[in-house]
């Protein structure tokens, strides 16, 4: 039985622009489920990051309900939300957001440290695994100024992933990197997916928006159109090794 971890209903959201209102996001009807990979796409301007921020609970609507994982969200407090988003959801911006002062181990830990169900020998492992898992092993001890762009941005999954959110909301992962490095963060995406989790990706790159299960094509706030690619195999996601 399919099971619906994202639901937003009549989704809007207006912004004052000027003298006037602005509606960014108008009145969208999305269902995403547990383990699907689904690419948000359109044009500059078009409000797919607005909807993703929604989404991830960074922006309250103005109308219309988001459930995660089947409870209501609109009516929560700003702290509730604040616990939804550190236990359900994490989070890959196109600018890694690493901290510079830390490892690439201790930006891992910060959200396994703020959720605090974890002793220290524990979250430290699991870190140790989550680098490991995405080709990081060796650099686990390194600051992100020693790290490559595609290397830091594999850090920030492992930070999305260290709490084991069942959503992984991505706003343009892979704006400022090379072909190579673009690649590799899909394919993370792919496996996570894979995994179980839920996978929602805004990206300007129908290419690679094709190798998710389904885009979702947003213009002037609404959806244009909804799009299976029957062409993106899941496959059993490899133990590292």
């Amino acid at each position: 039985m399919t099971e619906t971890v994202v639901q937003t209903v009549g989704l809007m959201r207006r912004v004052e622009s000027g003298t006037a209102m602005a509606t960014i996001v108008n009145g969208i009807d999305l269902t995403v489920n547990k383990g699907e990979f689904l690419a948000i796409t359109g044009p500059s301007g078009s409000g797919k990051s607005s909807l993703l921020y929604l989404i991830g609970l960074l922006d309250a609507p103005t109308e219309g309900e988001i459930f995660i994982c089947g409870q209501p969200t609109s009516a929560m407090s700003d702290s509730e939300r604040s616990d939804m988003r550190l236990s359900k959801l994490g989070f890959v911006f196109q600018f890694h957001f690493l901290l510079p002062e830390f490892s690439a181990l201790e930006n891992v830990l910060l959200p396994m440290r703020t959720l605090g169900e974890l002793s220290e020998t524990e979250m430290r492992e699991k870190g140790t695994k989550l680098l490991t898992s995405l080709g990081l092993g060796d650099q686990v001890s390194r600051k992100p100024s020693q790290l490559s762009g595609g290397q830091r941005q594999r850090v920030a999954i492992a930070r999305a992933l260290a709490n084991d959110p069942a959503i992984i909301v991505a706003d343009e992962p892979t704006g400022n990197l090379d072909t190579v490095s673009t690649n590799q963060v899909f394919e993370i995406m792919r496996e996570v997916a894979n995994s179980g989790r839920t996978v929602i990706v805004v990206t300007h790159d129908v290419g690679l928006a094709a190798r998710a299960d389904r885009r979702v094509n947003v213009v002037d706030g609404k959806i244009a159109g909804i799009y299976l690619n029957e062409a993106a195999q899941k496959v059993p996601v490899k133990e590292p090794q």
